[in-house]
């Protein structure tokens, strides 16, 4: 029985940028926590993901490796972000024409 690998961090700075607190997609204001999200989703391949979202394929799986990586933080930061939405929706509620 051989003895467990100790784990190694990959740096992921040439996929992922950190903009206003925020994990990114380098270059792109595209959350890290979106493409988890889309991952999440049945039968969804990084394939996919990448045409959606128009990246490559390793920018794809820099950013699940890092969601994989700082999930607790991230899903945190996701957390607060809908406390504070939803509090500005309860005080300015909705912006459509015609409604009070």
């Amino acid at each position: 029985m051989s003895a467990p690998t100790p784990h190694t961090t990959v740096d992921l700075s040439k996929y992922i940028e950190i903009r206003d607190g925020r994990a990114n997609i380098r270059g792109r204001r595209l959350p890290v926590s979106f493409i988890a999200a889309v991952e999440r989703s049945p039968n969804a391949s990084v394939a996919d993901i990448a045409h959606d979202f128009t990246i490559s394929e390793e920018q794809v799986l820099a950013a699940l490796l890092y969601y994989r990586e700082h999930k607790d933080e991230i899903d945190a930061q996701d957390i607060e972000d809908q406390v504070a939405f939803d509090e500005m929706y309860r005080q300015y509620g909705s912006n459509k024409p015609g409604q009070a």
